[in-house]
C-alpha cells in the first residue's frame, strides 16, 4: 500500500477530517489531499508527526514506500547505465571514423579536434568505470545482469571476480583491434575517395 492510502485509511479510522489533521500538522487542507492522491509526498519532518498522531512506527508506516523507492532507483540507474553505454559506444565510432579525415586537415586544427573528442571519449569512459566500480560490475556477465536487473547467484559471483582480470585484457585487445580495423577502414575510403 502507498503513502497516500495510508494517510487516508489512517486519517478515516480516526475519523479526522483533512482540515483537522491539517491543522495538526500545519499545513493546508490541500497538501493534505495532494499527498492522499499520490500528488505529492510528506517530507520527513510531516512522516514523523504524522506517525505520532496516527500512533504507528515510522518503520512500519513508510516501509512498502522504501521498497518502491529502492526499485524506482535500482531502474533509473539501470536506465541511466544503457545511456551512458550507449553514448560511449557511439563517442567511439566517432573518434575512429573521424581520426583520418581530421589528422588529413592541414595546420593543428583537425588534431586539436580529434583530440577534443577523445578527451570526451575518455571522460565517458571514466564515468562507466566509476559506475562499474560503485556497483561492484567488471565482467560481461556481470554487467548483463546489471541491466536486466537480475543478481547473480553467489557460486555465478564468485566466478565471475576469477574472470575478472583476464576478460579486462581481453575487452582492450577487442576494443584496440576493432578500432585499428575503423582508422584503416577509413584511411583506405578517404583515400579512394580523394583519388
Amino acid at each position: 500500500m502507498d503513502i497516500g492510502l495510508k494517510i487516508k485509511k489512517l486519517r478515516e479510522q480516526q475519523k479526522i477530517s483533512q482540515e483537522e489533521l491539517a491543522l495538526k500538522i500545519f499545513v493546508s487542507r490541500q497538501t493534505i489531499s495532494n499527498w492522499e492522491t499520490n500528488k505529492s509526498c510528506p517530507d520527513v519532518k510531516s512522516l514523523i508527526t504524522l506517525s505520532d498522531i496516527f500512533n504507528v512506527s515510522l518503520d512500519n508506516f513508510i516501509k512498502d514506500d522504501i521498497k518502491e523507492m529502492r526499485e524506482v532507483v535500482e531502474k533509473a540507474t539501470i536506465k541511466n547505465f544503457n545511456v551512458i553505454s550507449v553514448v560511449f559506444l557511439i563517442e567511439l565510432i566517432v573518434v575512429a571514423v573521424s581520426a583520418y579525415p581530421l589528422f588529413s586537415i592541414k595546420g593543428n586544427i583537425g588534431i586539436i579536434i580529434w583530440l577534443c573528442l577523445f578527451a570526451i571519449t575518455l571522460y565517458t569512459a571514466s564515468k562507466i568505470e566509476k559506475f562499474k566500480k560503485r556497483y561492484d560490475i567488471q565482467t560481461y556477465k556481470e554487467i548483463l545482469a546489471f541491466i536486466d536487473g537480475k543478481q547473480l547467484t553467489h557460486d555465478e559471483a564468485q566466478q565471475e571476480i576469477g574472470k575478472r582480470n583476464y576478460q579486462k585484457i581481453i575487452f582492450a585487445f577487442i576494443a584496440g583491434v576493432i578500432a585499428l580495423m575503423i582508422c584503416f577502414g577509413m584511411i583506405f575510403i578517404c583515400q579512394h575517395l580523394t583519388n
